[in-house]
């Protein structure tokens, strides 16, 4: 069996093509894929060749691990039946590819895809191509309620992973926080929070900081705001060494923490809130593609101010 694919044959060198499927089993389900997310954060590292060494990592390999589609297989021992709606976070099914042997260390990108059927979260067949964001918001959601978690009143950067982190704040019961944003094209769009520039907030008492930008040399700008035994959290992936001055981080007893990827509950609590109405994923994706225009989307991604989330249709895929 084999079905098209995203294939990223080297740093900044992608384009569709096709790629064998390894053969369903008991465990398996085989599902159609409409729509697939591209991620500015890792997917970013690897179309540029910023990437630091990771394991499974090589090239050619099928990126994205946001994807969202129908069931159109389901081996006997799944718990799952043909047509039902799915979120696939990435699948490594792939046997070759026209150039050889293809890695599937995310494997989202694709019309088709072979997966355990414990990797996959049911979701709502109304949810359309906002399926596809299932992962980024249980991302969102890990920032602030993974293990020794504190809600932020202050989050950085109001692209889509902001937006999101302010949005489950809220949906979570927490008083909305502020949102700082210093380019000019992501300040609108906010839903019951604010949004301002850094120099224009004078605060500098937050309890807890939420860095979902990425940028550099945040960390002394973001201690220097927090109260005393405030916290400090990175959202993003940072592929420099990260440093900050220590007395000031000492006079405040600051607290430094890392919220890395989702974990299976992340998702089905998020899944939860969007299910009864708490989280909307209204005006996150701004741009679509076809597959065959990939090449593009990826670009515009990783470039445009003005994309918050690009989606590849792949229902518009003959």
């Amino acid at each position: 069996m084999q079905t098209d694919a995203i294939i990223l044959n080297a740093p900044r060198e992608l384009a569709l093509g096709k790629v064998g499927l390894k053969p369903a089993g008991p465990d398996d389900l085989v599902v159609r894929i409409d729509h697939s997310g591209i991620s500015t954060g890792t997917e970013k590292l690897f179309w540029s060749g910023e990437m630091p060494p990771f394991p499974g990592m090589g090239y050619p390999l099928v990126p994205g691990y946001e994807a969202e589609g129908e069931v159109i297989e389901a081996g006997r021992d799944t718990g799952f039946n043909p047509g039902e709606r799915v979120f696939v976070p990435g699948a490594n099914c792939f046997v070759s590819g026209e150039q050889g042997p293809v890695f599937g260390l995310f494997g989202g990108a694709a019309r088709t895809l072979v997966t355990d059927a414990k990797r996959v979260t049911r979701i709502d067949p109304g949810m359309g191509a906002e399926g596809a964001l299932l992962a980024l918001a249980a991302t969102a959601r890990h920032a602030v309620a993974g293990a020794h978690a504190t809600m932020p009143d202050l989050v950085v950067g109001h692209g889509v992973l902001g937006r999101l982190i302010a949005r489950i704040v809220i949906a979570s019961g927490a008083p909305a926080p502020q949102v700082w944003e210093v380019n000019p094209a992501r300040m609108s769009g906010a839903q019951g929070y604010a949004v301002s520039h850094p120099d224009d907030d004078t605060r500098r008492d937050y309890g807890c900081i939420i860095d979902a930008s990425g940028a550099e040399g945040l960390i002394d700008q973001l201690v220097g705001r927090i109260a005393r035994n405030g916290e400090v959290v990175l959202a993003g992936f940072y592929t420099k060494p990260l440093q900050f001055a220590f007395v000031p981080a000492f006079m405040r007893e600051a607290r430094l923490r890392i919220a890395a990827e989702w974990q299976p509950d992340d998702l089905i609590a998020t899944r939860d809130l969007i299910d009864r109405g708490a989280l909307s994923l209204d005006g996150l994706i701004t741009h679509r593609a076809r597959p065959t225009d990939a090449a593009q989307a990826y670009e515009t991604a990783f470039s445009d101010p003005d994309c918050l989330k690009m989606i590849l249709d792949w229902e518009a895929h003959a």
